[in-house]
């Protein structure tokens, strides 16, 4: 059976690191004019898999290299025309995702140039958003019954949800099988939630004055991060070094800031949204300071 912590964070019980700050390393687009760019998660040598939109709403998927260069479009050879979207990428360049077929998802994998397709017994839609360094995954599924987030473990599948959550969704999975991701509550108001390796469930994970979490990565020294939305409909770009103890950010100039990866270096990718609602993708590094 699986255990749960529920555990109200907010107000006081929620302490800012003031001992952490973030360096910003570079901003980068995906190449053609107009193009949206959506960084998702790092690995450890710094390759950055994400998906871009171009100005007609087409959505394939790209892996940054750290001098800066990209991969060609990275587009699921089944795919519909209309999106292809990376959201994983592991230390032996293993890219995963999903596309979208016929108003139906697909997750897949891609080593190299070759594609492998995945799809969940009974699913409708099946999400591929989370991967390790020894290609365990997981991310989101819908069924007849609903909703069902599921993490694969050497090839065994455990789904689970948030207690009385509508939904549940696999963001981010460490090299310990530590995962991270959101839930909705039947207001509906999204939360972030943290699972341990034995499926304990800690939830929710919220800084004071949020309307809305997101947490999308975690790396192997537990360091989560995402993003939040608060009162004043500001998205803050946010790390929780804890589900107590947190740091947001905001890029230079924006309203809308998003940590979408974390790896173990303490780099982290993210995007920000400019006056003209276009994302741009910039890496960022963890300072540490006395």
């Amino acid at each position: 059976m699986q255990s749960c912590s529920r555990r109200r964070f907010g107000g006081r019980n929620v302490r800012q690191a003031a001992s952490i700050t973030f360096d910003i390393l570079a901003t980068f687009d995906y190449p053609g004019t107009g193009n949206s760019t959506l960084p998702q998660k790092i690995n450890d040598a710094g390759e950055i898999a994400g998906y871009y939109k171009d100005s007609s709403g087409v959505t394939r998927g790209f892996v940054r290299m750290p001098n800066g260069n990209f991969s060609p479009p990275i587009v699921n050879p089944n795919w519909d025309g209309f999106l292809t979207s990376v959201r994983a990428i592991n230390n032996s360049r293993l890219v995963a995702g999903f596309y979208i077929l016929s108003n139906f998802a697909h997750g897949f994998f891609r080593s190299g140039n070759t594609f492998t397709d995945f799809d969940l017994p009974g699913a409708i839609n099946t999400d591929i958003d989370a991967l390790n360094d020894a290609g365990d995954f997981g991310g989101t599924a819908d069924f007849s019954t609903g909703n069902q987030a599921w993490i694969s473990i050497a090839g065994n599948v455990t789904f689970f949800s948030v207690p009385d959550a509508i939904t549940t969704v696999v963001y981010g999975l460490n090299n310990s099988n530590q995962a991270v991701g959101q839930y909705t509550d039947s207001t509906p108001v999204g939360h972030g939630y943290f699972r341990d390796t034995d499926g304990t469930l800690t939830f929710p994970i919220d800084p004071p004055d949020s309307t809305e979490t997101f947490l999308f990565g975690i790396n192997d020294g537990k360091w989560m991060v995402g993003r939040y939305k608060d009162s004043m409909g500001v998205t803050h770009g946010v790390l929780f070094v804890s589900p107590t103890r947190f740091v947001a950010f905001d890029y230079p100039g924006s309203t809308f800031t998003s940590f979408n990866g974390i790896n173990r270096q303490e780099l982290i990718c993210g995007r920000y949204d400019d006056n003209l609602g276009i994302e741009h993708g910039f890496l960022a590094r963890v300072r540490r300071t006395p």
